[in-house]
């Protein structure tokens, strides 16, 4: 049967309904038959052109796909074309795998997530896609922490030294303090310094302090965590074309400067700025308590005759008056500490380049000063009270059988 022209589909209904002319001079004036004009009104819908399938070379293949599809619905098109032969176009066979690959695979349905003020920041780290300098001749692409409030929007960040539990425990607790405020529940994804299918003991801990929970999302669940990965890209678009960095701490300083413009942005979903909305957002949440997390790189150890200690593959000079004692490190995310009781030895301020020693002149002062002293010590001992008595080892082979009769008899002679 032919297919109604669309054209003469609408001049056959509009002169009929208007001209009050009979289907048979319709078709007389148009030059059709009678049943193309009683097909035209008699149609509910518009006509439209269908192309019948043509085949495809997928066909021949097709029944051996699904058979494996049934067995497992996640194999990949790849080795789902070497299981079945396949030796045309790549592209085509996955295009084809994927139009049916839905029938076998079970469903993932995500739910429409509803955000409350003050319950959820959605956390995350992005990483620069040009490296920046870190001092000493080295680049890199340090992570940057992102944060950012599910019900107003508000974006926070801040470029870290390393993925380490300290650091992205320090760098959330200090955009905490910045906010200064407490949601009721901190998102990430399986990171390894926070957790992967159970949170580290230094991030329970951080949680318990704060009164908050950090909830681990699990694997391929993106829309959980989707506003803050949408962030990522904002950077990428909006923050880094056309800049160049000194060092980390000049990216914070332009980074710093550029988030209040980002937050004072108008978002239609939400009706307003998330620089408006986040007043709302923070006043639903906690207020910070009076006890801080445990936030920071903490070891004891026994400061060596070299007077340095190694935090982060770096090494940083100590005081070496502290020779032999025990003493505490602690590094946050701008300053290495030394410590000895109350006693300050060694402050200095962290790098972010790695495998580097760093000296404070007035310890390698001090250290030239007690080696004077112990050798002006040592050159005033009487001559005799360095030496040392010794031993014939021979005694020993006696104890255990090992010595000869002329051994035996030079022993016997040694002791009368």
């Amino acid at each position: 049967m032919k297919v109604i022209n669309l054209d003469d589909w609408v001049t056959i209904r509009h002169r009929y309904a208007n001209e009050k002319i009979s289907k048979r001079e319709l078709a007389k004036q148009l030059g059709v038959s009678r049943g193309t004009v009683d097909r035209a009104l008699a149609a509910k819908a518009a006509p439209k052109y269908e192309r019948r399938p043509a085949g495809s070379s997928f066909d021949a293949f097709e029944k051996d796909v699904r058979r494996l599809l049934v067995v497992t619905p996640r194999m990949p098109a790849t080795v789902l074309a070497e299981r079945v032969g396949w030796t045309g176009a790549a592209s085509l066979f996955r295009a084809k795998v994927a139009a049916i690959r839905p029938e076998y695979a079970p469903a993932d349905p995500a739910d429409r997530l509803v955000h409350e003020p003050g319950k959820v920041v959605q956390c995350d780290l992005w990483f620069p896609h040009q490296p920046l300098p870190l001092g000493h001749g080295q680049e890199g692409k340090p992570p940057v922490l992102v944060m950012t409030s599910a019900y107003s929007g508000f974006v926070q960040a801040r470029m870290i030294p390393s993925r380490t539990t300290e650091d992205l425990l320090g760098g959330m607790w200090e955009l905490i303090q910045e906010a200064d405020a407490v949601p009721a529940r901190l998102l990430w994804d399986n990171e390894t310094g926070i957790g992967r299918g159970k949170l580290t003991e230094a991030a329970s801990a951080f949680a318990g302090v704060l009164g908050t929970e950090i909830k681990l999302l699990p694997p391929r669940d993106p829309e959980s965590k989707g506003m803050v990965e949408r962030m990522n890209g904002f950077f990428r678009r909006g923050f880094m074309p056309g800049r160049d960095f000194i060092d980390p701490h000049d990216f914070n300083d332009q980074l710093y400067a550029w988030l209040p413009r980002a937050n004072a942005r108008y978002t239609r979903t939400r009706g307003g700025t998330p620089a408006d909305i986040v007043i709302e957002d923070r006043a639903a949440m906690r207020p910070l308590g009076p006890i801080a997390p445990e936030a920071v790189f903490r070891k004891e150890i026994r400061l060596p005759r070299d007077y340095y200690v190694r935090v982060h593959s770096n090494d940083y000079s100590v005081d070496p008056s502290a020779i032999g004692r025990l003493v505490q490190v602690t590094a946050d995310l701008d300053t290495v500490t030394v410590t000895a009781g109350a006693t300050v030895l060694a402050r200095h301020e962290r790098r972010w380049a790695k495998h580097q020693i760093f000296t404070d002149p007035a310890h390698v002062s001090r250290a030239a000063e007690l080696r004077r002293d112990y050798r002006t010590s040592m050159a005033r001992k009487p001559p005799g009270q360095e030496a040392v008595q010794e031993r014939d080892l021979s005694i020993y082979d006696q104890a255990f059988g090992l010595s000869t009769p002329s051994d035996d008899l030079e022993l016997a002679g040694a002791a009368q």
